[in-house]
């Protein structure tokens, strides 16, 4: 059993991702830290606690960190996720959750020098680039880091070049990846590319609902905002669950399919946001990413429809 926190901004498919981990036997969810990027710091924290009540997992810990960008003013995606960040489902908030005194980093650095602990950030990486800062070590004891953010061919979500994650704080993704560079390891980028790919459709949750009533009526509730989100501005007839792929891959490789690169992240002007991936090698840099481009839907579909339907 693999032992991962997921670092994450609860926000819809944060949500569905932490319900597939959760039920899958693969992975051992040590905590969750929240960082301030869908929603708010403390609304992320709710809404995981929610979430984690609907599953059953109280015991799962959740710790709250960055609160703002490293550098650029925060701004949240609440007109993607609705006022309450989990679709204007305005799920009653879990009674007697007080916020933990330790920080996200805090665990994150008692975690990870253990051993053995991988990351799956869901996020903006603002935890992770103050865990540089304060506990290089415990940065470099990560087994493995798989981020869902970025693109490479595709266009963005939030410019024509970026996506949000990396967007809403390129610096520390900046930090992030120049990090791992100096010193020889490597974060799998699950970008934009391959989440596109990942549509969940009105047909689909239907039948959701025809296998598992209880989890397809509260899916419909948390994804109906992101629903209405999509076709107004994607004309997408759906919505694309992004951050639930990152964690199908951590769990199952042969998901994802792409390359080994160099790879930075724009800090400014219009392309702020952007991950640029040296495919092609100029800078005869080592790589520091791989990035995912094919993805097999397939396999996805059957792996998180079984498990999050019990079916």
């Amino acid at each position: 059993m693999q032992k991962v926190i997921i670092d994450c901004d609860p926000g819809i498919d944060d949500s569905l991702a932490i319900m597939l981990a959760l039920k899958s036997p693969e992975v051992e969810v040590v905590g969750i830290t929240i960082v301030a990027g869908n929603s708010p710091a403390e609304m992320g924290f709710r809404n995981a606690k929610k979430i984690l009540s609907f599953m059953g997992r109280l015991d799962v810990p959740v710790f709250i960190g960055a609160q703002k960008p490293r550098v650029r003013d925060y701004i949240n995606a609440l007109d993607t996720h609705g006022e309450d960040g989990l679709g204007e489902s305005f799920l009653p908030d879990v009674p007697d959750q007080d916020i933990p005194p330790k920080t996200a980093v805090e665990f994150m650095s008692e975690i990870l020098k253990r051993g053995d602990v991988s990351v799956i950030a869901l996020g903006p990486l603002t935890n992770l680039a103050e865990l540089i800062d304060t506990d290089l070590a415990a940065f470099l004891s990560i087994k493995r880091l798989v981020s869902m953010g970025g693109n490479f061919r595709s266009h963005g979500n939030c410019s024509p070049v970026a996506e949000y994650n990396y967007w809403e704080d390129p610096d520390s993704a900046a930090l992030v990846y120049d990090t791992l560079y100096e010193n020889h390891k490597k974060i799998e980028m699950v970008g934009l590319d391959v989440t596109r790919e990942i549509v969940l459709t009105s047909e689909i949750l239907e039948k959701m609902k025809e296998a598992n009533p209880k989890v397809g009526n509260f899916i419909e509730k948390i994804t109906y905002f992101y629903f209405k989100f999509h076709w107004e501005w994607e004309h997408i007839r759906g919505c694309v669950i992004n951050d639930p792929l990152a964690v199908a891959q951590f769990i199952d490789p042969d998901i994802l399919n792409g390359l080994e690169s160099f790879t930075q992240i724009e800090t400014g002007g219009i392309s702020i946001g952007q991950s640029v991936v040296d495919s092609m090698g100029f800078y005869r840099k080592d790589s520091n990413a791989v990035i995912y481009t094919e993805v097999d839907k397939q396999k996805f579909w059957d792996m998180f429809l079984r498990r999050i339907l019990d079916i």
